[in-house]
C-alpha cells in the first residue's frame, strides 16, 4: 500500500467519524416543534384529540393530508422505532447509510472510468 494510498484512507476514515459524531449530535438537537411548512399548512385549523388520535377541524391545507407511505418506517420522524429520545442514533443511522451508498456509486464510477480507459 503506497503512502499516498494510506493518506487517503485515514482521511475517509477520519471524515467519516467526524460526519457520524456531528449527525448523532445535530440531530439529537432537532426540535419536535412544527417546522414553516407544518405552520403554514395548518393555518386555519385546530388540533383535536380523538379516540384514533389527532384530527384537525377548520378550514386549512393540512386537513386533506394523508400520511406518507413510509410514516411507519423505523426510521420515519428521526427517529428509531418511534422512540423521539433516539433522535442521535437516527441520525448516525442516516448518516451511515447516505456514506455507504455514496462509497458505493463512487466505485461503481471509478471502475467504469478504468475499463473505458483501457489497459
Amino acid at each position: 500500500m503506497t503512502a499516498s494510498t494510506r493518506s487517503s484512507r485515514r482521511f475517509l476514515l477520519g471524515f467519516a467519524l467526524a460526519v457520524l459524531l456531528i449527525a448523532g449530535v445535530v440531530s439529537s438537537l432537532a426540535s419536535s416543534s412544527p417546522d414553516g411548512l407544518d405552520a403554514a399548512t395548518t393555518r386555519g385549523c385546530d388540533t383535536v384529540e380523538t379516540d384514533t388520535g389527532a384530527s384537525l377541524v377548520g378550514d386549512c391545507i393540512a386537513k386533506n393530508a394523508e400520511d406518507h407511505h413510509l410514516s411507519a418506517s423505523p426510521l420515519a420522524d428521526y427517529t428509531v422505532s418511534g422512540r423521539s429520545g433516539l433522535t442521535g442514533v437516527a441520525g448516525i443511522i442516516g448518516a451511515a447509510a447516505t456514506f455507504v451508498v455514496a462509497a458505493a456509486a463512487f466505485r461503481l464510477l471509478a471502475r467504469g472510468r478504468r475499463h473505458r480507459a483501457g489497459p
